[in-house]
């Protein structure tokens, strides 16, 4: 990442002053249940996101290790090919941003992220490119990469178990890429 600047929108807290990588475990725990665990590199639980999978509001909670919601992914229930999202501090209705698929007959399932701001511009301030099909993903701010997921498959993908390597740069909240990573994966299996 070519910038010293600390990017936050979940929380400081989440931005650590090296690259970090993580390892997300995704399961089908049933029909109305999916489960994603997010594991630093020695094992350690850092995050943990619940939701159903088929129902008609799509909503996930993400936890910390305590248990204490840190974020809250809700799906905008509007008549679109632009799929959108909007990502909710806590459980709260506070919104943190804004993710809406860049168009509607993609075959890469491209993001756009709008921070919430009352001086709302046009532009988006982050960009997501890549699909999980191609086992790949960039986080974008500007032409700088700022984070990294590739798609682990694996015969356990098979079975309703994924496995998805991310890789955050310095000074990047990986609460808030792990996040993106949960809308992108709900959008490709929509």
């Amino acid at each position: 990442m070519a910038s010293d600047e600390m990017i936050k929108v979940v929380g400081d807290r989440f931005c650590v002053p090296y690259t970090m990588e993580l390892l997300v475990k995704k399961k089908i725990q049933s029909f109305s249940n999916s489960h994603y665990d997010v594991f630093d590199t020695t094992g350690n639980i850092l995050l943990q996101v619940n939701g159903g999978i088929w129902n008609l509001q799509k909503k996930r909670v993400m936890k910390d290790p305590a248990g204490l919601p840190v974020v809250t992914l809700r799906e905008k229930q509007a008549i679109s090919w632009k799929q959108e999202w909007q990502m909710h501090e806590g459980e709260s209705r506070h919104c943190l941003c804004s993710v809406k698929r860049s168009g509607g007959f993609n075959i890469k399932s491209n993001l756009d992220v709008h921070l919430s701001s009352p001086y709302k511009d046009a532009a988006c301030d982050f960009r997501v490119t890549g699909s999980l099909a191609s086992l790949s993903i960039k986080v974008r701010r500007g032409n700088s990469i700022i984070a990294e997921v590739t798609h682990s498959y694996t015969w356990g993908s098979y079975k309703g178990k994924e496995c998805f390597k991310i890789k955050v740069y310095p000074e990047v909240d990986y609460a808030f890429i792990v996040a993106l990573l949960v809308i992108i994966h709900e959008n490709d299996n929509a």
